[in-house]
């Protein structure tokens, strides 16, 4: 018999040699590799702040794992700076992993545009260059992308032995520009000042950038030392009895934080009472940010767990200011209008303003989250009737009736919002341009300044 084939007869053959090639593979190979599902594959990739990557975030992970009931959880460094696992085990023993890389909050947003990460953390509000080169994924200023993990202040700090007790932001823009170079110009002694900063990645530093310097018209000087982590900025201040530097809040350390005040403001320590209220004029929010149609079921899973008590109760162990909603003392001074000091004496403040979108009377996405805590707030203590006091404040206009009339309306928005949970109330009020806190001469800080606080009897 022949062996040799017609031109039409070998396609037939090639066939054939496919699929004997194919059942080889299928049956000399283990069926599990095609069976099981991948170990260390990650669930979930976050990349951004490296205020939140370094504690926070892989903190919040680990809690969520907890609360779904998961085995032998834990963190873990790599072998890449600045990036850690979140490491657990299913009922069926499979390890599965959630990524944390902390390298800079414009990492966060361009990690999610190559589509390396699934969830942004940042230390500052997305950028409107940002929001357009996102714009494929949809609107990332919604409130189902925009998430307000945690209420950070940024700290100033000094060399312990250092004097000085307060700076304003416009020593601080003279000082980090380098127009401000020893110790003795400020009223101090030491010398000449050594500067540290956080690196360009840095959210922090954008922060820092936005809120005093660019605020003063000023660039930092070229000579600052820099740093991504923030661990090693604070300790490198708390060595140098010439440093001065800037950081989150939970790095102050061994350095020494000084009173910072703002335009007309009073200087203010970065207490967790005046931080949560963003009354403090380095406050800032923690954000996550996630594509809003995302059908990631981790995506939604840390977002909701990030939002509850529990997560809350995370975000204040890890040295952050919880959006827990207290109410606090207010010590009254002669600087308040008479109406505000009657109710320093008579009622206690709640540990949450209500702040608006920009050039706008609605509510921000925090504040619509905030409509639901302080509702249960009141519910649980028993003030819906009665017992709720709504101021409202705003910045100056040409006519103070007029920007008292504003900052009523303001109070009688977040009215509507908390009528409709049954609140009935005692009384609301507006106050203008009156008590500051921060400066009106930019857009952040009249931004900060249009804002309503809430008072219980």
């Amino acid at each position: 018999m022949s062996c040799a084939l017609s031109i039409s007869d070998r396609p037939l053959l090639n066939q054939t040699y496919t699929w004997i090639i194919l059942c080889f593979i299928l049956y000399a190979l283990p069926w599990s590799v095609f069976a099981a599902p991948v170990e260390n594959a990650a669930l979930l990739r976050i990349q951004g702040s490296n205020t939140i990557g370094a504690k926070l975030g892989p903190a919040l992970v680990k809690g969520l794992f907890e609360q779904q009931g998961m085995r032998n959880v834990r963190i873990a460094a790599t072998t890449t700076e600045n990036e850690q696992q979140v490491l657990t085990e299913d009922e069926q023993g499979r390890t599965l992993t959630i990524n944390v890389a902390a390298h800079g909050s414009g990492t966060g947003f361009t990690s999610l545009q190559d589509g390396s990460a699934d969830l942004a953390a940042s230390s500052r509000p997305i950028k409107e260059a940002e929001t357009q080169a996102l714009a494929g994924l949809g609107d990332m200023h919604s409130l189902a992308a925009e998430q307000v993990i945690a209420i950070d202040g940024l700290a100033i700090i000094l060399n312990p032995a250092n004097p000085l007790s307060s700076l304003s932001t416009e020593q601080l823009a003279q000082i980090f520009s380098g127009e401000v170079r020893t110790w003795e110009q400020l009223g101090g002694r030491g010398g000449a000042i050594t500067l540290y900063a956080r690196d360009d990645k840095s959210g922090t530093y954008d922060t820092f950038k936005e809120l005093v310097l660019a605020a003063h018209g000023k660039a930092l000087a070229a000579g600052a030392k820099r740093f991504e982590s923030s661990d090693q900025l604070s300790d490198g201040v708390s060595q140098d009895p010439s440093g001065i530097g800037f950081i989150g809040l939970p790095y102050i350390r061994q350095s020494k934080a000084v009173a910072i005040a703002d335009g007309e403001s009073q200087p203010m320590l970065p207490s967790a009472t005046l931080i949560a209220t963003e009354d403090y004029p380095l406050s800032r929010r923690l954000f996550l940010y996630n594509p809003p149609g995302t059908t990631n079921a981790w995506v939604q899973a840390l977002v909701q767990f990030a939002h509850s008590p529990q997560g809350q109760a995370i975000v204040a162990k890890s040295g952050f200011i919880p959006q827990t909603v207290q109410a606090v003392q207010v010590a009254p001074n002669p600087a308040m209008p008479a109406d505000y000091q009657r109710l320093t004496q008579e009622a206690q403040r709640l540990s949450v303003n209500f702040r608006f979108q920009e050039s706008s009377a609605t509510l921000d996405n925090k504040a619509q989250h905030d409509v639901d805590r302080v509702l249960e707030y009141l519910k649980s203590q028993d003030k819906l009737r009665h017992q709720v006091v709504l101021v409202g404040f705003g910045d100056p206009k040409n006519d103070p009736a007029r920007a008292a009339l504003l900052s009523k309306l303001r109070a009688m928005a977040v009215r509507r919002e908390l009528a409709k949970g049954g609140v009935i109330f005692r009384d609301i009020t507006g106050l203008g341009e009156q008590l500051p806190v921060a400066a009106n001469s930019g857009d952040e800080g009249r931004l900060k300044n249009r804002r309503v606080e809430v008072w219980v009897y």
